[in-house]
């Protein structure tokens, strides 16, 4: 039986935008891909972000961002993981909870750069695929030898931040077609991003 094919995008998602949507919306009509998973990180306890929401209430962002697409899914495995998360112990865990499924960790292009410096990055390359999506002014170098594992996608480039997003609404900017319809309002039903 062939395995279904499972993209893992992980991010802090502070808040969820259109541009995470278009992207994840390209990667399941244009790749092999069947479902993209958005993981969900957990605050890292050695790093101080005022700017980061609750975990729960970005992950509930996520979730209404979410429900009318059926091929996009909320992630929380990260939630249940040892802090700080790395994503090769991620990915080992979904691998090892979810057998007849093959995953494939999607990043930026400007992850790409800082790529070796992460935990186990050659045991990543070795047993998943990557697909790396473009970010603008930043000029993916493939090694030869990792080209059998990762991809550079030719999908297109939505500049649009959540750090954008937040200095925004922070200082009273209507940002309602920057974000999901659902998402937009909980922010401004909550008064979110407003004081921080």
């Amino acid at each position: 039986m062939q395995k279904q094919q499972i993209g893992i995008f992980s991010g802090s998602f502070n808040p969820v935008h259109v541009g995470h949507l278009i992207l994840a919306n390209y990667i399941c009509e244009f790749t092999e891909v069947e479902e993209v998973w958005f993981v969900v990180s957990p605050h890292n306890p050695f790093k101080k972000s005022e700017d980061l929401l609750d975990d729960d209430v970005r992950l509930e962002m996520v979730r209404l961002a979410l429900e009318k697409f059926d091929r996009m899914v909320v992630s929380d495995v990260e939630f249940h993981m040892p802090r700080p998360s790395y994503t090769i112990d991620t990915l080992s865990r979904l691998t090892s909870e979810h057998p007849h499924k093959d995953f494939t960790l999607i990043i930026g292009s400007d992850n790409w750069k800082q790529f070796h410096d992460w935990k186990e990055s050659r045991c990543l390359i070795k047993n998943y695929q990557v697909l790396m999506y473009p970010r603008l002014g930043e000029e993916a170098m493939i090694p030869e030898e990792c080209k059998a594992s990762v991809r550079l996608l030719e999908a297109p480039l939505v500049e649009i931040s959540s750090t954008f997003i937040r200095e925004s609404i922070r200082t009273g900017k209507n940002m309602r077609a920057f974000l999901p319809p659902k998402v937009y309002d909980f922010i401004v039903r909550n008064g979110l991003y407003t004081n921080r």
